[in-house]
């Protein structure tokens, strides 16, 4: 059965707290998944979407993707042991409801959500993708990242990116949140940089894992500023969620 509800929380950390922030990635995964509801999840480090790369880290924001049996399980994310020990180190944090339109690929041998039939959206749109990379590979891969990565940034429709890793080396991420699918459908397939590095990944043998998803977005919750989120119309007051 395809889940209904995926939820992405990121939490901004001081530069004090980055200690604690370490202890937590390394104790909270398995605590993570044994939560009542928890289909998958995987906790995350962050970049800061400039490079996607190995010098991209951002040890100030952290970010856990969860996969729930149903949207009751994950309201009581906040109050598990799990949230409540990142609350209390994060100055900031915001929650992402995603529900799955399509996804493609295998992340740790599991697809985490399922077989979508995608449907109509006509509102924002969250694109996650995410591989493992083939050690021999990775220096070309990096080398391949930087003008998709700047193309990025210019790209129409673009509300906020930021890397995503399981681990500093080897465990590349993205996530980007499109102003609507139109947006991101022209980044994809029209974007020079963005279809040239496609077009690569079957010849250079990048990733010895991938997976790529698209998810419609239901709510933001919090501060959007986490998410680097730019703001609509040039009003700096869109920035923000329903905190």
């Amino acid at each position: 059965m395809n889940p209904d509800l995926v939820t992405l929380h990121v939490w901004r950390v001081p530069r004090r707290a980055v200690p604690g922030a370490l202890a937590r990635m390394a104790a909270h995964p398995a605590r993570l998944r044994r939560l009542p509801g928890v289909r998958f999840a995987k906790l995350l480090g962050t970049g800061t979407g400039t490079g996607f790369g190995p010098g991209d880290a951002d040890l100030t924001r952290w970010a856990a993707l969860v996969v729930w049996d149903s949207p009751a399980d994950a309201a009581g994310f906040d109050a598990s042991p799990v949230a409540r020990s990142w609350a209390r180190i994060a100055d900031a944090a915001a929650r992402l409801e995603l529900r799955p339109l399509t996804s493609r690929g295998e992340w740790s041998g599991r697809e985490p959500f399922g077989t979508p039939a995608g449907g109509r959206v006509t509102g924002p749109v969250l694109a996650l993708t995410r591989a493992r990379l083939r050690a021999r590979r990775a220096a070309t891969f990096w080398r391949a990242i930087p003008p998709v990565a700047a193309e990025l940034h210019a790209a129409p429709g673009l509300l906020a990116r930021f890397g995503v890793g399981e681990a500093p080396l080897g465990w590349q991420g993205t996530v980007s949140v499109w102003r609507d699918p139109t947006d991101l459908v022209a980044f994809a397939y029209r974007s020079p940089e963005h279809r040239a590095a496609i077009t690569r990944t079957p010849t250079e043998g990048w990733y010895a894992e991938e997976l790529f998803a698209r998810f419609a977005v239901g709510d933001v919750v919090g501060d959007r500023t986490v998410l680097g989120w730019v703001a609509a119309d040039g009003d700096p007051d869109s920035a923000r969620g329903n905190a």
